[in-house]
């Protein structure tokens, strides 16, 4: 496995896996722009996506943050699959708009990649939300599901070069907006 994963690197799939249909759904997207570029000369960007996150999300979707944020605001303890040792890089949603923006303005019809280069653990980002929200809310552990990626960092060097483009919101920052806005909605939900 590549890491950081530059555009040239084409995956690494268990096609009949939990994750397959994802992983190949997103190959397939690409392959099906790629076609329809090739073959009827439609204008395309293809920009592989970082664990993006920010408010307005859904908390009952199922990934990383939301999930450790509804946790914590419900004073549930923080579920870890494995240990917590697997990397994740975490971009902002305004950061990733920009990037989109970018490519869409100044991109060319190969796949670019949007995200934040900043790596850590997903304990380490547990024991920051918990940090950012003033709690002492406990982390438990479960088992690590089947072909879960070890890490999970974009090479943005030719977002960079190509769009001008980089993250500009730090974890911390979008981490409070967002929490910030969950403890909002989810008091919005309870007084209606």
């Amino acid at each position: 496995l590549e890491h950081p994963q530059k555009e040239t690197y084409w995956g690494n799939v268990n096609p009949i896996g939990p994750r397959g249909c994802y992983d190949e759904a997103k190959r397939f997207a690409e392959a099906l722009m790629m076609a329809y570029h090739t073959i009827h000369h439609v204008d395309i960007r293809i920009v592989r996506i970082f664990n993006t996150y920010g408010p307005r999300m859904r908390l009952n979707d199922g990934r990383v943050v939301p999930t450790f944020i509804s946790q914590v605001l419900k004073k549930e303890p923080m579920t870890l699959f494995g240990d917590g040792s697997q990397t994740r890089s975490f971009c902002y949603v305004s950061d990733l708009v920009d990037g989109i923006v970018s490519a869409m303005e100044k991109g060319d019809n190969s796949p670019i990649n949007l995200g934040n280069p900043v790596e850590l653990t997903i304990r380490e980002f547990a024991q920051r939300i918990r940090e950012i929200d003033g709690g002492n809310c406990l982390i438990t552990e479960k088992p690590l599901p089947l072909d879960d990626p070890k890490r999970r960092r974009p090479d943005i060097a030719r977002a960079r070069k190509l769009l001008g483009w980089e993250p500009k919101v730090n974890l911390n920052e979008g981490l409070e907006a967002t929490l910030k806005w969950a403890k909002e909605s989810i008091s919005g939900l309870s007084s209606n």
